[in-house]
């Protein structure tokens, strides 16, 4: 499951985060950033390295098993 967010229209396509990820999971082509879900481990290396803070990690939330969801919860 990948937990890196790409916020919209906010990379400067420095090319920070491509340097830094062990796995080579991120591609910088003609103004458009993308991760690879496949090879990213969510090591998060690339969201401490980015300057323009684009890459955001989600932390999966820790639900006790058969807890609901309220529907305030998923507005």
């Amino acid at each position: 499951m990948l937990l890196i967010e790409i916020k919209p229209n906010s990379c400067d396509f420095c090319g920070c985060c491509v340097g830094v990820c062990p796995e080579d999971a991120i591609e910088l082509q003609e103004a458009h950033i993308s991760i690879i879900e496949e090879r990213c481990t969510n090591c998060a290396k690339c969201v401490w390295v980015c300057p323009f803070e684009v890459l955001l990690f989600n932390k999966p939330e820790k639900r006790r098993s058969g807890a609901s969801v309220s529907p305030e919860e998923t507005r």
